[in-house]
């Protein structure tokens, strides 16, 4: 057998299996086509008139503009209970201390005296809670692929409809400050820029201070229309020091300065918006979907009246994602093509002197042009593929058709129009709802080819080549002491739990903009164990030679003659261990394709059942904490260890060779 047959073997049966795990990649994980249409002025989202009050206004599209200007201050892992009023539970007793809780003071202020002015919501975040994913649904209203976790450290430009597409195509000037992550995602679309370098988790100062430097005076220029400052402290805190530490009450203090200086400079057609991305765990790292990840703090404030009612005493659960439909319909813009989001009603019905019924009315007029929207897009969607769900597809059109014709009746018929409206507004969401849900439910479906696949890489045949075979047990006990070596090093196939740190081992000061320099140290640290484990696999081969019983040095001897033994000692036989090799040259590179399908198969087995449990368990509640994250760490580990694997019998093969030549040398010399 040729060496190059036996690495094309090998790496055929590799592509097997990374074709299998492409195609389930495809069929579970959060996958979907990203459509590039935009929705504009000029197309309405579906048919019927405009919202009253809409047609003839300046700046109005599909519905008249609230507001010409808003200040979004995006703090990054600004969880809910950072921000949330710290009330006393006990009559005459101080609310529990914690270095997190309580900085944020200047909001609960501002909930007190100008309850009808301000909101403070809980944001209720889809995993994966990584930043660049959570732009992306704060900009686009949808949801991120699952797998694109991994392109937070090299993002790509927003190729679909979004608001700061929106934004521009209006001719809004949009100034941004913060986090460089932004000028990846939207090249050229900021009419002013500051970026400041996001990867540096031990920084907590550098992006926060750079902000500040600009953000008053630009605020105070009036040269802007929307104006994004991202501030990075909270999170490299939460990375660094976790949230119990000191540390954290400083950086929150800090952004409660900065959230009261911005009050104080808004004027009447400003909206304030304070929003997190994401939360953090209790060890201050994020990614998965833990409660403390997935919720994130959202406050709403404007100096003019926002609502008809005080808030509640519990903040009302919202998802993330609603912020994108309100924020456009507020702004007087289009809502994005690919929204899923549903608005936020209460802010439509007017300040506290606004009728009930106008403000019921102006709410279900913003609510049926946001499920015109998203009944647009998922025909469209339909249309183009067929990831949704066709049963469920048709019920939300049904539903989404009587809700229309409704709206439509209680525009021409205002006599029954207080009677309907709560019923009205009630089916809206529920088609919004639904339509969300059903997104979520399709995009993660499994696909049974994976299945196929393994089964046909794991079938080949595993041929026994003479005397250097390699027994299962130690085949496996390598690929397990791969994995027990993983754990014990301490890493834990979950996102929240990769050594971000390695990232700047040997680079204390940062690696500048480079962004696959760190990417590769964080890779390297945490398969080290697959890649270490899989280049010495070959050296397994030796194991028959080292487990073979040398037997007795000396023959034994008849008892008494002693002295002919002294006289005529027998020749000892040395076990030629590992030399034997040069016995059957024949049978080497059959014995490492044997070997190399072995530890192949043991690696498939383990994704294989990783891939089975997140499939069986794809509705769980934890399948986005535990098993897909799981299936993902398998999966890499699985292309590491078979490159590694690869690289190993090349290198064996190549020292082979080397040996073969030397011993051909070696016999001609006694030959002569």
């Amino acid at each position: 057998m040729q060496k190059a047959s036996v690495l094309l073997f090998l790496a055929w049966v590799c592509f097997l299996f990374y074709a299998g795990i492409a195609l389930f990649t495809s069929g579970f994980l959060l996958t979907r086509l990203e459509l590039t249409n935009h929705s504009s002025c000029q197309e309405p989202p579906g048919p019927g008139s405009l919202p009253w009050g809409s047609q003839g206004k300046p700046g109005a599209c599909w519905m008249a503009s609230r507001f010409s200007r808003v200040v979004l201050v995006l703090i990054d892992a600004l969880r809910f209970d950072f921000a949330q009023p710290q009330h006393s539970h006990v009559p005459g007793e101080p609310p529990v201390s914690l270095p997190f809780l309580g900085k944020l003071s200047s909001l609960q202020r501002i909930l007190e005296i100008q309850p009808h002015h301000a909101r403070l919501y809980r944001s209720q975040v889809d995993p994966p809670t990584t930043t660049m994913q959570r732009l992306k649904a704060l900009t686009t209203g949808s949801l991120p692929t699952f797998i694109d976790a991994g392109s937070n450290f090299a993002s790509h430009a927003i190729v679909e409809d979004n608001l700061i597409k929106q934004l521009t195509s209006a001719g809004r000037r949009v100034v941004f400050m913060g986090d460089d992550t932004w000028k990846d995602l939207f090249p050229g679309a900021f009419s002013k820029a500051f970026f400041f370098p996001s990867f540096n988790v031990r920084d907590l100062d550098t992006v926060d201070n750079g902000i500040l430097e600009h953000l008053y005076p630009t605020m105070d220029s009036g040269e802007w229309d929307v104006l994004i400052a991202h501030f990075l402290g909270v999170d490299h805190c939460g990375h660094k020091h976790g949230p119990h530490h000191p540390e954290m009450a400083k950086k929150l203090s800090q952004m409660d300065q900065v959230i009261q200086g911005l009050v104080e400079r808004l004027e009447n057609d400003t909206l304030l918006v304070v929003a997190g991305d994401h939360g953090m765990t209790t060890n201050g790292d994020h990614g998965g979907d833990s409660e403390l990840e997935v919720s994130a703090a959202l406050f709403l404030y404007s100096p003019t009246a926002l609502f008809p009612s005080t808030p509640p005493e519990e903040p009302e659960v919202i998802p993330q994602v609603s912020l994108v439909p309100t924020l456009a319909l507020l702004l007087g813009l289009p809502i994005p093509f690919g929204n899923i989001g549903e608005v936020m009603a209460e802010l439509f019905s007017g300040g506290e002197d606004s009728q009930p019924h106008s403000s019921a009315l102006a709410q279900a007029s913003a609510l049926h042009l946001n499920a015109q929207q998203v009944s647009r897009f998922l025909h469209t969607y339909s249309a183009a593929t067929r990831d949704l769900q066709a049963k469920e597809l048709h019920q939300l059109q049904n539903l989404f058709s009587k809700a229309s014709a409704d709206y439509q009746w209680l525009l021409q018929s205002p006599r029954g129009a207080e009677a309907t409206l709560p019923t009205v507004i009630a089916e809206l969401q529920q088609f919004l709802r639904g339509a969300r849900a059903m997104c979520i439910e399709s995009w993660a479906r499994f696909s049974l080819s994976f299945l196929l696949l393994h089964l046909l890489a794991a079938g080949i045949p595993i041929t026994t080549p003479g005397p250097f075979t390699v027994p299962w047990q130690a085949v496996s006990a390598w690929a397990l002491m791969a994995t027990q070596t993983f754990y014990s090093t301490g890493h834990q196939p979950v996102f929240p739990a990769i050594h971000w740190h390695a990232a700047f081992v040997g680079f204390p000061e940062g690696h500048g903009s480079r962004t696959w320099l760190p990417a590769l140290l964080v890779g390297a640290n945490t398969f080290a164990s697959h890649l270490l484990f899989a280049v010495g696999c070959p050296l397994l081969l030796l194991w028959p030679f080292l487990c073979e019983s040398q037997g007795l040095r000396k023959r034994q001897q008849p008892p008494g003659n002693e002295a002919d033994s002294r006289v005529r000692p027998e020749e000892e036989e040395e076990p030629l261990m590992e030399m034997r090799l040069r016995d059957g040259p024949h049978h080497f590179y059959a014995a490492l394709l044997q070997l190399g399908l072995k530890y192949l198969f043991i690696l498939g087995i383990q994704i294989l059942a990783c891939a089975l449990a997140a499939s069986i368990l794809r509705r769980h509640l934890m399948v986005w904490k535990v098993f897909a994250p799981k299936f993902i760490f398998e999966a890499v580990g699985f292309v590491v260890s078979s490159v590694g694997l690869l690289l190993g019998i090349a290198l064996v093969m190549r020292v082979d060779g080397a040996v073969s030549s030397w011993f051909r040398q070696l016999f001609l010399a006694q030959q002569r």
